[in-house]
């Protein structure tokens, strides 16, 4: 407004939903996506243009998807748009360094069902993106920042940096490790940092990897070759942060002969077919998952070490635990930020998630000690595990998200 005139400045764009999301990344749109899909009216604000998340240079990562959350994607609808991009895991192989015993995994031992999907984080954005535009409940508003969050017992108020105004109910941080909205309500983590660097890439090879799982735990941290669509794996290659520019500084044909000295030559001849990426490891847990009209999500409330692959798994699992309680209670005609709803979420994820956080910091720690006692310790746990059946059983059922009080979405039900 120009000065001194006496127009007075339009008011702010006011937008009404019942559950404003906060984070477009993929636990948050698999949120929006099933409460959207259950009818309730649903904002999601995002700070990167959608199109953006889709491509090659955006992120570099694949991401494990468990079976039992396979099933979630799959009774929300998204699976039918995931599946050419998935490679379905038949086996999972387990070494230690320079020892001869192992553990492996097998699909058929469960039935034949695979024991999970390695899938591109970009074909997982596309999908879920493409799916939540199918839904009249959902709005996508993307670019654009929330600059406050006002919370009280009438709901919630959300002011964009546009100066735009959404009213809701309820409020869902899913804005990742340095979320924001959970600083501005209060809410302290638990953190540290290893001192480990992870270096992703996609490699080709020359024979067919027949949808096995490498995880070979070396000094540095564990070294892991992911199945991919074709001849192709992904490639987690954990190092010491020390070490790392270093490993990426190297040309190509010097980096992938880093890569077939730690591996060996199962696959034949390898070949970097994508640029690396480089992401520092650390671990963070939320003290609270809930406050006055909120709930925190996925990276937003934990963060784990990639040692086992379940980064993503348990931030679906938060969107099952959450979408149930928030969707039981808006057909009951309840409020559903109300405290007993928001405190039944946290109950159910808070000791799942403390039990998978403890696991992979304490897997990580004992893969990367050399020290000879421990080395043993590991090893002959590694094979005792192999030998008997049913806890290895157990563990597998485990691994792929099949094991505790499980929200309907994840027993394969409908929300």
């Amino acid at each position: 407004m120009a000065a001194g005139s006496s127009r007075r400045p339009r008011a702010a764009s006011r937008l009404r939903g019942e559950v404003l999301v906060i984070g477009g990344g993929m636990v948050g749109l698999t949120l929006a996506s099933a409460l959207a899909g259950a009818g309730l009216e649903v904002i999601l604000v995002d700070r990167v243009r959608p199109e953006s998340m889709t491509d090659a240079a955006f992120d570099g990562r694949t991401s494990a998807i468990a079976y039992g959350s396979q099933r979630m994607l799959a009774g929300l609808g998204l699976w039918p748009r995931l599946a050419d991009a998935a490679q379905a895991i038949l086996e999972i192989r387990v070494s230690d360094h320079g020892s001869w015993l192992f553990l492996h995994y097998d699909h058929r031992d469960m039935g034949s069902r695979p024991l999970g999907y390695i899938v591109e984080n970009r074909d997982i954005r596309r999908a879920l993106l493409a799916h939540l535009a199918t839904l009249p409940a959902a709005r996508v508003i993307a670019p654009a920042r929330v600059v406050a969050v006002d919370r009280d017992e009438r709901g919630v108020e959300a002011r964009l940096e546009d100066g735009r105004v959404i009213t809701a109910a309820l409020a869902v941080a899913a804005d990742g490790r340095g979320s924001l909205t959970r600083r501005a309500a209060g809410i302290r983590v638990t953190e540290w940092s290893y001192p480990q660097t992870g270096i992703v890439c996609m490699i080709a090879h020359e024979r067919p990897h027949n949808g096995i799982a490498h995880e070979h735990f070396l000094p540095a941290g564990p070294f892991a070759v992911l199945p991919m669509t074709g001849d192709r794996s992904s490639l987690v290659w954990t190092e010491r942060t020390a070490l790392a520019p270093a490993m990426l500084a190297l040309d190509d044909d010097d980096f992938t002969a880093e890569i077939a000295r730690r591996f060996g030559d199962s696959l034949g001849r390898l070949e970097v077919v994508s640029r690396r990426w480089s992401y520092p490891l650390s671990l963070m847990h939320a003290e609270r998952y809930v406050a006055r009209r909120l709930a925190i999500i996925g990276d937003a409330a934990h963060v784990i070490h990639p040692i086992a692959g379940q980064g993503l798994n348990l931030g679906l699992r938060d969107v099952a635990a959450l979408a149930e309680v928030v969707v039981d209670a808006h057909r009951l005609g309840l409020d559903i930020a109300q405290a007993p709803v928001l405190e039944r979420y946290e109950r159910w994820r808070r000791f799942d998630n403390l039990v998978v956080i403890a696991a992979t910091d304490g897997l990580n720690r004992l893969f990367s000690n050399s020290l000879p006692p421990v080395r043993l310790a590991r090893d002959l746990g590694l094979a005792a595990v192999n030998r008997l059946a049913p806890l290895k059983r157990f563990f597998m059922r485990y691994a792929m998200g099949l094991v505790g009080d499980l929200p309907r979405l994840l027993r394969g039900e409908p929300l």
